[in-house]
């Protein structure tokens, strides 16, 4: 099944590296420009296709809006999509909105802890998953998708696809970069995940 997957245009909270998770933070003007360019380059990819895709984003707000820029600049009904909350971002729990300077100064034990094992950390507080946990849910979405498909969701979803899609090792699928201007074209039966050249 192919999947086009594109994370959501940069916010304030991105830009100074605070730990979003599922915080309703929205997209800042450079994230806008970023969602408007992927849509323009999505549009050159797909060609006369685009209407052939079934468009999905986390029910977040940041995740929305990329949609509904990206859709807009395809020429398409930027409303015309739907969400699944399986999508959603991870949760950093009591962590959310804080950066890991901030982080090492009051809990430094659990921040070395996370840089140990990081795809298996969990932060503190009740709704906190880590990676691993993430994964469960980004596995399900992936099972359930039946159809060629247009994706905007978050950097931990993307590290998650990577692992499962590819098989990465969950320390590499941990750190590896997401960009914000970028998008990952997903072949699940032939377990590929790679960026797209944006000048394609």
């Amino acid at each position: 099944m192919l999947v086009y997957v594109i994370r959501h245009g940069q916010t304030d909270w991105n830009a100074i590296r605070r730990l979003q998770g599922q915080k309703d933070i929205p997209l800042n003007d450079f994230g806008r420009s970023q969602a408007t360019e992927n849509g323009k380059t999505l549009s050159r990819i797909l060609g006369k296709t685009v209407n052939d895709f079934d468009y999905v984003a986390s029910p977040l707000g940041r995740t929305r809006e990329t949609m509904e820029l990206l859709r807009g600049a395809m020429g398409l009904d930027p409303t015309a999509y739907r969400t699944d909350e399986r999508l959603v971002e991870i949760s950093f729990g009591d962590w959310e909105g804080q950066t890991l300077p901030e982080l090492k100064i009051t809990e430094p034990e659990k921040v070395k802890a996370r840089k140990a094992a990081k795809w298996d950390f969990i932060p503190p507080g009740q709704d906190a998953e880590s990676y691993e946990i993430l994964s469960w849910r980004i596995g399900a979405w992936l099972s359930s998708v039946d159809r060629q498909t247009v994706c905007v969701c978050h950097g931990g979803v993307i590290r998650s696809m990577f692992r499962l899609v590819s098989g990465i090792e969950k320390d590499i699928a941990a750190e590896i970069p997401i960009p914000q201007d970028r998008i990952l074209k997903v072949e699940t039966e032939r377990g590929i995940a790679e960026w797209i050249d944006a000048a394609a």
